[in-house]
């Protein structure tokens, strides 16, 4: 079988900017897929517009870090920082906190539930779950989604490792690569987090490269893509307007690079040898983790 892509852009639902980004882009078939936060500022434009294009398969965008909670925050006690109303601030301290046990699972429960049951109240089937900032790279979030895959019955979930021949492509600096090799080390368990009926790709590719996704760099990372497996491309696409220059992100003018990157495979898309594009709700029993 040939390989299957899956081109998905996060932070659905950040700003209209990056709403009108991404059904651009789907309507231009050079996007399959989109994770909806649920407390993002343009919400509720984006289900508007996730409305408009029922092809656009829409995922949750899980936030546990830098934004403020769908539950209360006295229900989530230890997701909250220092303020007492919105989480912490960066991934640094979300870590910090995990790797002290101070965060407690039932937590990250509570909370994935609330947003999850936000997109669905809002008309949204949601294909599939993955996490801002790739918390859930760490067992202790990803195995309470797991659970609330179970509960809620969603199939599929991002996996947050990179395969080896994409990380080659991303130009990264040495601290970049150096925090991926870390981290990958946490691959064997995420795979062990193994549950019946929940779907996953064979990798995500764009990890390394965020902030570098350009041109150059999205075709390299194509061109070596393998004849078989199903593979995620994640990507930030969205306008660097004045709704952007409000909203604290470190990805700001590259969002429109991206655009740019992601209309120029097009092309190469409807090549005999192109792999078949696809959305999470297309995962199948030979995708199951494992």
């Amino acid at each position: 079988m040939a390989s299957r892509l899956i081109i998905n852009a996060d932070d659905f639902g950040l700003t209209p900017g990056v709403n009108r980004a991404i059904a651009e882009l789907h309507q231009s078939k050079a996007l399959t897929s989109a994770t909806l936060m649920a407390t993002g500022s343009a919400f509720d434009d984006a289900v508007i517009v996730a409305r408009a294009n029922p092809t656009l398969g829409v995922g949750c965008h899980l936030v546990f870090t830098d934004g403020t909670p769908v539950s209360p925050p006295d229900t989530i006690p230890t997701l909250i920082g220092a303020d007492g109303k919105t989480f912490r601030p960066s991934l640094i301290d979300f870590v910090q906190a995990l790797l002290r046990g101070t965060i407690r699972e039932g937590d990250i429960e509570r909370e994935a539930i609330a947003q999850i049951q936000k997109l669905q109240r809002s008309g949204i089937d949601i294909t599939h779950v993955d996490t801002h900032k790739h918390t859930h790279l760490f067992p202790a979030v990803a195995r309470p989604l797991l659970r609330v895959l179970e509960r809620t019955s969603i199939t599929a979930i991002r996996n947050p490792f990179e395969p080896a021949f994409s990380q080659q492509f991303a130009h990264a600096g040495l601290k970049r690569r150096m925090q991926l090799a870390l981290l990958h080390r946490l691959q064997p368990r995420f795979n062990r987090l193994s549950k019946p009926h929940v779907h996953t790709t064979d990798g995500t590719l764009g990890v390394s490269a965020t902030g570098n996704l350009t041109r150059t760099t999205l075709s390299e990372v194509l061109s070596t893509l393998p004849e078989s497996g199903t593979f995620e491309l994640v990507c930030h696409p969205g306008y660097n307007d004045a709704d952007l220059d409000r909203i604290p992100t470190r990805l700001r003018a590259h969002r429109e690079v991206e655009m740019q990157a992601l209309l120029s495979i097009i092309p190469s898309m409807s090549q005999p040898n192109a792999p078949e594009l696809i959305h999470y709700g297309s995962l199948g029993n030979g995708d199951i983790l494992a």
